[in-house]
């Protein structure tokens, strides 16, 4: 248990350098508590040898299915959702031969039996089927493996091909010498194996439906280096705070940020706007948990010993400070009160994505309703509840719009296949802005 680094020392790595083939899982626990049990990948025994499941994501029906494996004489030993998938696929279905194994007919009976959320990886013998649920909710990205020298060129064919990785986020791939080859298709299950990489199904969703990648994703979950839907997430940032300064404009003498991860948001607004953008907040790279231990005087200080103030960046000045979400409003105030008492006339907040409101069923870890501020009767007077002159948020059309802006582009210029946006037709999940659930909640 522990960050990645420390879990997996040099010596127990070189363990693995025999191997050809191997899933692995860096768990953000949303369903299961945070035990080693509960640990991924997880491996059982099937009739035909043992598979081993990586799950990112979260059943939205993870209640009647423990009640229906259990129905099927299956004991759980865990409390996690992904247990549950491993048991699914381990389960014979109709038709399938004795002595060969039908994964895609084991991985099919899965997405009748529950729709969302989960991309996994699931190993077995020399073989690793990745796979995404019908409704593309979490993502998945396959790269493949060349030469260090043609890792940077455009001219690394396929005879180039070391081997292949999968991997929730593409921004993964550039630092094992890596290139991001493709995602997976919302409903595909591929095929990984010496042979190479092959597309054996894609399932649908019912009827009408829309894909759902979540929009939470471009808006604080993921790496700005990671592509999705053929677009990289710090262009889409950037877009967003385009949008946010058309929609929420202020008078005001510079724009900056937080650092870091509303930056581009940032660089967007100025770009819009015509402000300047500065710095006024330097990030203290040696506070971290493992070697500066809070006391009653450091937990006082608060945002001080996270941040320094660039004081003659804004003093006497008006500064708009971007922000690419605000759950609970308990981290924004006091950097505010920082800026305002080393010199800042006035500070506006414009956030670069709506109010969150609900919480989320599928893979991210967002509060409870009543903890979300946007619900909280403080929220009419947001702006005097953490000490800003203004705040404004980006609204939920404008949101999509610059997400779906990209997609649509590449649509147009032909550079990525119909399919891969499921036909031409373009969804995201937004429940945690507007309660819209992408399918019936099971409770």
């Amino acid at each position: 248990m522990g960050l990645v680094n420390a879990a997996f020392s040099p010596e127990a790595l070189l363990k693995l350098r025999y191997g050809n083939l191997g899933i692995c899982h860096t768990r953000y626990s949303t369903t299961g508590i945070s035990e080693l049990q509960n640990c991924q990948p997880f491996v059982v025994d099937t009739l035909h040898g043992k598979i081993a499941v990586a799950h990112n994501g979260e059943l939205v029906n993870a209640q009647a299915l423990r009640k229906k494996v259990m129905r099927h004489g299956v004991g759980l030993s865990t409390s996690s959702d992904s247990e549950l998938i491993t048991q699914l696929l381990a389960l014979t279905p109709p038709m399938e031969e004795l002595d060969a194994p039908d994964w895609v007919a084991r991985i099919k009976n899965l997405m009748t039996e529950t729709p969302t959320s989960y991309s996994l990886l699931v190993m077995f013998k020399d073989v690793i089927y990745a796979v995404r649920d019908p409704y593309g909710n979490r993502p998945l990205s396959i790269g493949r493996v060349v030469p260090v020298s043609k890792l940077h060129s455009s001219g690394a064919g396929d005879e180039d091909t070391e081997g292949w990785v999968v991997s929730s986020e593409s921004c993964s791939f550039q630092s094992i010498g890596a290139k991001y080859y493709r995602e997976v298709l919302p409903g595909e299950i591929v095929q990984i194996s010496k042979h190479g990489v092959k597309s054996l199904s894609v399932v649908p969703r019912p009827e009408g439906d829309l894909p759902a990648f979540c929009i939470f994703e471009y808006v604080y979950f993921a790496r700005p280096d990671s592509i999705f839907e053929g677009q990289m997430v710090y262009t889409v940032r950037q877009r967003c705070g385009r949008q946010l300064a058309i929609e929420a404009p202020t008078d005001a003498d510079v724009v900056s940020t937080v650092p870091e991860s509303a930056t581009p948001a940032a660089l967007g607004y100025a770009q819009q706007s015509g402000l300047p953008y500065i710095e006024v907040l330097c990030k203290n790279r040696y506070v971290g948990r493992t070697f500066i231990q809070p006391n009653t005087r450091l937990r006082q200080l608060g945002v001080a010993k996270k941040f320094g103030a660039l004081t003659d960046n804004f003093a006497g000045k008006r500064v708009v400070l971007i922000d690419d979400s605000i759950v609970r409003g308990n981290t924004i105030s006091p950097i505010i009160k920082l800026l305002k008492e080393a010199g800042a006339t006035e500070v506006h907040i414009r956030v670069a994505s709506p109010p969150i409101r609900y919480p989320c069923y599928m893979g991210i870890n967002i509060p409870t309703k009543e903890e979300l501020i946007a619900n909280k009767p403080e929220f009419q007077d947001i702006a005097g509840y953490i000490g800003a002159d203004s705040v404004q948020y980006l609204t939920v059309e404008g949101l999509v719009s610059a997400v779906q802006e990209g997609i649509s582009s590449l649509q147009k210029d032909k550079m990525i296949s119909s399919s891969n946006t499921s036909g031409g037709r373009v969804g995201h999940c937004t429940a945690c802005l507007t309660g819209k659930y992408p399918v019936e909640l099971e409770w």
